[in-house]
């Protein structure tokens, strides 16, 4: 065949490829952060250091409204990764395995493992008890992949050294934080890297899902002392807050009681710059991890995800981590680059993390299973402008009763009890930090009533 034929022929299979009439077998780099806000340089935080998450932002999509449907560990991860929301898996709490309640599902790592690709995870995709499971499974499920890595570094050996400004709480849900010594890959993270770059040496050639799930910014917040010194307390900058700002808000939508649990101003700085640092830190290990898919020449063909199980208050309304509706704890960072795709894109529709199950499960022409909760968001990586009116729901467990939230492009509108402890409505136009609760308001009746007809129907 003369050399032009050849030519002719691999530029029409390259054309096949670009227009989605065929498809290479993409490889799947899985990335998740623990108890991550969008406190990042990609997202608008100029104060923050991310150099390299905001690099992946560069190299493809980042969705700018989305959402987790339940800010909390485990009922977040099992959503995700089952493609199911929290009222069809029943896992609200951070003790029962999905698998208890629904033996039958295939997850997402799975459906890549039963497709003919090589699944792994290293450190925490499904749901860990933070500090106190590192190095173990936690509740993880074996179903979903063919190997798992679970490294322990110098962070849980150094737990006696932390700073807890809030004793009377559990390591895993206090304000603390350690100035670690030595090196990133001394930690759990780093060491989480390194075994997550031998995998990809050793299954370079091989089509894979890798997940690597990182334990960072999740309190304690550890982090070598270089990263600290990013964040020196007296520069760092505090959420805004105003006076009587909790008046209109019902007091079933507050998990932080009193404010702030009682730390003072000067505390709060520290503590704040911690949790920037365990972020720059992880930010770090992040970048190893996207050097290594270079130099290896798999950012040709892999796509990389980058997501965190939910949102995080850091001060807003005198509330701090996860476990509320309010827009720091149930927005989260997400971004996805597919090779050959659009760079450097921002999309504000509002998506679900829900939705990444059929997401991938398109992209890598995989049959997925029909009950999904979550759409594909394909189109919006075609066309991050794309026509799109699916809203994002939330929800949250107070005791015996549930906050469940709806969110559109502009508003947002939380029943606590089915309304019966109250009900809150923001407009995200005019008030982005949600300082005053329209809910109740007659010049808003119309907004109102059509918004929880919208919640009626996520939460059915």
């Amino acid at each position: 065949m003369k050399p032009r034929v050849y030519a002719v022929l691999f530029l029409f299979c390259a054309l096949l490829f670009r227009t989605g009439y065929a498809q290479p077998k993409y490889n799947v780099l899985f990335i998740a952060a623990d108890d991550l806000n969008n406190d990042l340089g990609c997202y608008g935080n100029t104060y923050v250091q991310s150099p390299n998450i905001d690099r992946l932002a560069g190299s493809g999509i980042r969705f700018d409204r989305a959402y987790n449907q339940f800010p909390l560990c485990s009922p977040s991860r099992t959503s995700l990764l089952t493609g199911l929301r929290p009222d069809v898996t029943k896992i609200y709490d951070l003790k029962e395995h999905f698998r208890e309640r629904n033996p039958g599902l295939v997850t997402l790592p799975q459906l890549f493992k039963n497709s003919g690709y090589f699944s792994a995870r290293v450190g925490k995709i499904f749901h860990y008890g933070v500090p106190s499971q590192i190095g173990t499974n936690g509740l993880d499920d074996p179903d979903s992949w063919h190997q798992v890595i679970n490294p322990k570094g110098r962070d849980k050996d150094e737990e006696d050294q932390v700073i807890n400004l809030t004793p009377n709480r559990g390591l895993g849900s206090a304000l603390a934080w350690h100035i670690a010594g030595g090196a990133d890959d001394e930690q759990t993270d780093g060491l989480i890297v390194t075994e997550a770059i031998k995998l990809l040496e050793k299954k370079k050639s091989d089509p894979f899902f890798l997940a690597v799930g990182f334990f960072r910014p999740h309190t304690p917040y550890i982090a070598p002392k270089k990263y600290f010194d990013l964040y020196p307390p007296a520069t760092v900058p505090l959420a805004r807050e105003i006076e009587n700002d909790l008046d209109d808000i019902p007091d079933a939508a507050l998990f932080t009681k009193p404010p702030h649990w009682g730390v003072k101003e000067a505390d709060r700085r520290k503590v704040h710059g911690a949790y920037y640092a365990s972020i720059s830190f992880m930010d770090a290990q992040v970048g190893r991890l996207l050097d290594a898919l270079k130099s290896l020449g798999l950012s040709d063909n892999t796509i990389v995800v980058f997501w965190s199980d939910h949102g995080y208050n850091v001060g807003q309304h005198g509330q701090w981590m996860k476990q509320s509706l309010f827009e720091n704890s149930a927005r989260v960072p997400f971004i996805i680059s597919v090779p050959g795709g659009l760079k450097n894109e921002a999309c504000g529709r509002t998506v679900e993390l829900l939705d990444i199950y059929p997401t991938l499960a398109e992209l890598c022409s995989l049959k997925a299973p029909e009950t999904l909760g979550g759409k594909s968001l394909a189109p919006l990586l075609r066309n991050p402008r794309s026509a799109w009116d699916k809203p994002a729901y939330t929800q949250v467990r107070r005791g015996q009763i549930f906050g469940r939230s709806v969110r559109t492009e502009r508003w947002r509108y939380n029943e606590w009890d089915e309304g019966k402890q109250g009900k809150e409505l923001y407009d995200h136009d005019k008030d982005p930090d949600e300082f005053y609760n329209l809910a109740g308001k007659e010049a808003y009746a119309g907004v109102q009533k059509e918004l929880a007809a919208l919640l009626k129907k996520g939460f059915p």
